[in-house]
């Protein structure tokens, strides 16, 4: 399993639960072998930005999802897995992803995206409407 600075993910982990946050999201990166905080914003494009074809990333994301009769707050554990991440990189990640969720436990839903076309919000917040089952409303998201 990978080294993580447990502490730092911790703490970004918890502001980006914390509703009276404007931070929104946070990205974890490899630096070499070890799992760091990358970054953390509140803008869906640059959280999207973080993600490139050569990286293995773990991204956690706030959004509120919900019809017009009930909006919630719901969370989303992205695992990123670049087209140009070597086999040895891709399959250590499977057991360094048990480490993360030491630290990051609640999520409405985990996704595994490597198409960009996949990092978009309406996708996101679509994939935890399903997780989330009754959806009673027209579907408006504002």
């Amino acid at each position: 399993m990978a080294k993580m600075d447990k502490q730092a993910i911790r703490d970004a982990y918890e502001e980006v639960r914390n509703d009276s946050s404007d931070t929104n999201w946070a990205v974890l990166k490899y630096d070499g072998s070890e799992i760091v905080l990358g970054s953390t914003g509140s803008s869906f494009e640059d959280f999207a930005s973080n993600f490139t074809d050569d990286d293995r990333i773990y991204g956690f994301l706030r959004v509120v999802a919900g019809d017009e009769l009930s909006k919630r707050t719901k969370f989303a554990l992205i695992v990123w897995l670049g087209k140009n991440v070597s086999g040895i990189k891709r399959a250590r990640m499977g057991t360094d992803k048990s480490s993360v969720k030491e630290v990051i436990r609640s999520y409405a839903v985990e996704l595994m995206i490597n198409e960009k076309s996949e990092l978009n919000e309406d996708f996101i917040i679509e994939e935890i409407k399903k997780a989330g089952g009754a959806n009673y409303g027209t579907g408006t998201r504002d």
